[in-house]
C-alpha cells in the first residue's frame, strides 16, 4: 500500500506514521523516504523482521545493512560509541554520513552479516526521523529495490520493484541527494572512507584535517559497507561509461535510436535519447531515475558521462562504475 506522507507533519501524516510504526514494532516492512534514497526498513532488532529485507530485496546474507536512528543517543544503544563518533555526530548528523563502529551483542548478526561491527546513520528527513522516534526501535534499512537495480529516489520506483513484497510505502516525494550516504569506517587508529556518498570527501578533509584514506575496491575492510562488493545500481541494458571518446566506437553496433545518453557534456555521435544536466549535483540526484526512465523508453544500451571527481563526483564515479560492470559491445 503506498501513501503520500508530507514533511509538514500534518495530524494526518502523523495518523499514517503511527501505523507503519505499529508494521515495524511488529516485524513488517516498511518503505520510507530518507535524504539519499528511499529505504526498506524493519526493526533492527527483531532477527525475524530483518530477514525479510534479505528475501524482499533477493540480498546477499553476507551483505551488512545500515541501521538508522532518530538521535546520536540512539547510536549507543547498538555500537560502541569512541568520542571520534560523538565529535563526527555533533558535526555531520542529521545527513548522509554512515558510521562503522564496533557492534553491541543486541544487534542480530543479520545487520552485521556476521561481522564484529555495525553501519549507524541518522537520515535528515523529517518522514524517516519521526517514523523511527515513533517506532522506538533502530530501524534496519538498506536501498528498496530489487538486489542489483538502480535505487529509488521516489515510490514509483518502489513499486516496480518490491509491489506487494511490502506492507506500506510511505512516500514523501522524490529525494533530494539520489545517491546512499557516504560510509565511514572509525574503528581504527585513522578513518577509513569505505563508500564515497553523500557527504563529500573534501568536508570530511577539513574536518580531520587530512583525507581519510579510502579503501581499495576488494579490500576486506570493505565487507564493513554495504554496496561495495557487488554489481549494483544496474538498469536492466548495458552501460557504458564516456571516460575517453573510444566509448563512441563501442556502441556503434546499436541503431541511434537504440542508443541514450545521459550526462553533463553533450553526446559527439547522434542518440535517441539524451538527458544533459548542468551540474554534477543534478546529475547525481537524477541518475537512478533516469536510469529507469531510459529503460521504459525502450532503449537498448545507454552511455553516462564521466564527471569530475570533486565533490559529489566522487560518489558518481562510484556508482557509474558498479552500475556498468561487465558491460560488453555486441560482436
Amino acid at each position: 500500500m503506498r501513501v503520500m506522507v508530507s514533511e509538514a507533519l500534518s495530524d494526518h501524516d502523523m495518523e499514517i506514521l503511527r501505523e507503519a510504526a505499529r508494521i515495524l514494532k511488529n516485524g513488517g516492512l516498511v518503505v520510507f523516504p530518507t535524504e539519499t534514497v528511499y529505504g526498506l526498513g524493519a526493526n533492527a532488532l527483531d532477527e525475524r523482521a530483518v530477514r525479510k529485507i534479505f528475501e524482499a530485496k533477493g540480498r546477499p546474507s553476507d551483505n551488512p545493512l545500515i541501521v538508522h536512528v532518530a538521535e546520536p543517543a540512539g547510536a549507543e544503544k547498538v555500537a560502541f560509541v569512541p568520542e571520534l563518533g560523538i565529535e563526527l555526530m555533533k558535526r555531520f548528523w542529521p545527513g548522509p554520513l554512515t558510521l562503522v563502529m564496533p557492534a553491541r551483542s543486541v544487534v542480530p548478526e543479520e545487520v552485521t552479516a556476521g561481522l564484529k561491527t555495525v553501519a549507524v546513520r541518522m537520515p535528515a528527513q523529517r518522514i524517516a526521523l519521526e517514523l523511527i522516534r515513533l517506532a522506538g526501535v533502530p530501524v534496519a534499512a538498506p536501498s528498496a529495490n530489487l538486489s542489483g537495480r538502480p535505487s529509488p529516489t521516489d515510490a514509483a520506483a518502489v513499486e516496480e520493484d518490491l509491489g506487494e513484497k511490502v506492507e506500506i510505502i510511505l512516500d514523501g516525494g522524490s529525494t533530494s541527494f539520489g545517491v546512499e550516504s557516504t560510509v565511514l569506517d572509525i574503528t581504527g587508529e585513522r578513518a577509513i572512507l569505505l563508500r564515497p556518498g553523500g557527504t563529500s570527501l573534501e568536508s570530511l578533509a577539513e574536518f580531520f584535517g587530512y583525507t581519510p584514506l579510502q579503501a581499495g575496491a576488494g579490500a576486506p575492510v570493505c565487507r564493513r559497507s554495504p554496496g561495495t562488493r557487488y554489481r549494483h545500481y544496474a538498469p536492466n541494458v548495458p552501460l557504458f561509461l564516456r571516460e575517453d571518446e573510444s566509448v563512441w566506437g563501442k556502441v556503434a553496433a546499436w541503431e541511434p535510436g537504440e542508443r541514450a545518453y545521459i550526462g553533463i557534456r553533450p553526446p559527439a555521435v547522434p542518440f535517441g535519447c539524451v538527458r544533459l544536466f548542468p551540474d554534477v549535483q543534478t546529475y547525481a540526484r537524477c541518475l537512478f531515475s533516469v536510469f529507469r526512465e531510459m529503460e521504459k523508453a525502450g532503449a537498448k544500451v545507454i552511455v553516462a558521462d564521466w564527471p569530475e571527481e570533486a565533490q559529489v563526483g566522487l560518489a558518481l564515479r562510484d556508482r557509474l562504475r558498479r552500475a556498468s560492470g561487465g558491460s560488453v559491445s555486441p560482436e
